[in-house]
């Protein structure tokens, strides 16, 4: 018999109330985690809460199948929608049949092509030297506490998005309060991800009105500061379209080649929210995590430091090239195998593109859709073995790569809408991962273990690196 999402019902979690359903089986803090606690389900299952419905994907061949675009497009869950109240139909919101996202690509796509990675190479060192020198200070003192390692990652990322995409600075080094546009983003991302989980608990919203004030002053908060930005450029420009070479020059600039279409002012301040905070959430994720494993497994930090100084020489003052970042290969592998364990967004949304059936059982309809849950399918035991929950960056040698089944390491997205920004974080993580690993020795606080916290993405909480001189 076909299974379908709408037919006969699918693996749940134990337990089911009458009309809540499964919202005690899902923590509104760490809903993803909750999830992954379900893999004993099977290869996919559902989620009932309050009558609204989610199916989540566990096994790899099963996120493979929903990965061809000639039969699946992206789908944009609730707690992907929400997000929409801010930043509209930017990139990573907008729905397929929406015009601006086609528009908005075609023309983002020559700021990441090889040219443009060169021209951000050096802004990438120059916001990371003010995170050598905040650290600098750290570690030749030795009555200094612990370096935040979360909240310097996000220093550091944003400050590179800021000035590489929008010729911003947000002054992050200048002291130790946090900016209030990274607070007002931070909140803003937290309090979309809770609505999503409490918008189908009846009466929700009568509790929810000074939240969701607060929420709306902040997103206010965010519009008008972007909207300065832009606002700047163009008295700069004068129309002339002169100005910085950069993500905001292309979109305030530059026209479709074969429509002639250009970016409306709201998809702009849409566009740009969207780089602000994916840009940099996403990649000070996958820094923290990699910075954790790295000083949790010294031997590791070793091979990791050994081919830093044979790369890169052994004078931390140097200045890594363009050139010679991919040539880290080793700590490319590093940094994979912690964004396979804990990839900074835990999912993504997809639905057929006709009626379909996966996996030879489950019928989707064109009303369907599933969540790919991200850090179950990068642990399936069929594809990664039955150390799959061990941080290993040997899977990531070209050996153990060879004949692995494809889409089996998602974290970017897929097909035309995964991540456009890609190679700008991949690079960016690899410098600043480097120039550290140079310049000092990494030390997890004592009895710190890892927990993880979500708002649109991953990240270690309280994580503190004690750091020395090498």
């Amino acid at each position: 018999m076909v299974n379908s999402w709408s037919g006969q019902r699918l693996p749940h979690p134990p337990r089911r109330l009458p009309v809540a359903g499964d919202f005690l089986a899902v923590s509104p803090r760490t809903p993803a985690q909750s999830m992954m606690g379900y893999a004993d389900l099977g290869p996919l299952y559902e989620l009932k809460l309050f009558g609204q419905r989610v199916v989540l994907v566990n096994s790899a061949e099963l996120a493979a199948e929903l990965c061809d675009e000639s039969r699946f497009a992206k789908a944009i869950p609730s707690a992907v929608a929400v997000m929409r109240a801010f930043v509209g139909d930017g990139l990573v919101t907008a729905y397929n049949d929406e015009p601006n996202w086609r528009l908005a690509h075609d023309l983002l796509v020559p700021a990441f092509t090889q040219g443009a990675m060169r021209r951000y190479h050096p802004v990438m060192v120059r916001a990371s030297d003010e995170l050598l020198a905040r650290w600098d200070r750290a570690a030749g003192n030795p009555a200094a506490e612990p370096v935040d390692v979360p909240g310097d990652m996000t220093r550091v990322t944003l400050e590179t998005i800021g000035r590489a995409g929008f010729s911003q600075s947000f002054g992050s080094f200048d002291g130790d309060a946090q900016h209030p546009f990274v607070a007002a983003m931070v909140a803003v991302l937290a309090e979309s991800q809770r609505a999503a989980l409490m918008a189908a608990v009846p009466g929700s919203r009568v509790f929810a009105r000074v939240a969701e004030r607060n929420y709306r002053q902040k997103v206010r908060y965010l519009w008008e500061f972007v909207d300065d930005i832009i606002a700047r450029r163009r008295a700069a420009s004068d129309g002339d379209g002169a100005g910085p070479d950069d993500l905001l020059g292309l979109m305030l600039n530059a026209a479709h080649p074969e429509t002639g279409e250009r970016l409306d002012g709201q998809n702009i301040r849409y566009q740009i929210l969207t780089f602000l905070a994916a840009g940099h959430e996403t990649t000070s994720s996958a820094l923290s995590f990699t910075l954790y494993y790295l000083a949790s497994n010294p031997g590791l930090a070793r091979r990791a430091v050994e081919e830093t100084d044979a790369v890169l020489g052994t004078d931390p003052g140097a200045v890594p090239t363009y050139e010679q970042v991919p040539r880290l290969r080793y700590l490319r592998r590093v940094l994979d195998e912690s964004m396979r364990l804990w990839p900074p967004a835990p999912g993504f949304g997809r639905e057929p593109r006709e009626n379909t059936v996966i996996g030879g059982r489950y019928t989707m309809t064109t009303d369907d859709h599933a969540v790919v849950l991200l850090p179950r399918v990068h642990r399936d035991p069929a594809v990664w073995g039955p150390d799959a929950e061990e941080f290993n960056p040997d899977r990531f040698d070209p050996g153990n790569s060879r004949g692995r089944m494809p889409h089996a390491l998602k974290m970017f997205g897929t097909g035309e809408r995964s991540c456009i920004g890609r190679q700008f974080a991949l690079h960016e993580a690899v410098l600043v991962l480097a120039r550290l690993l140079r310049r000092y020795e990494l030390e997890t606080e004592p009895g710190y273990r890892l927990r993880v916290a979500e708002r649109a993405t991953l990240m270690p909480v309280g994580l503190r690196l004690r750091i020395t001189p090498r």
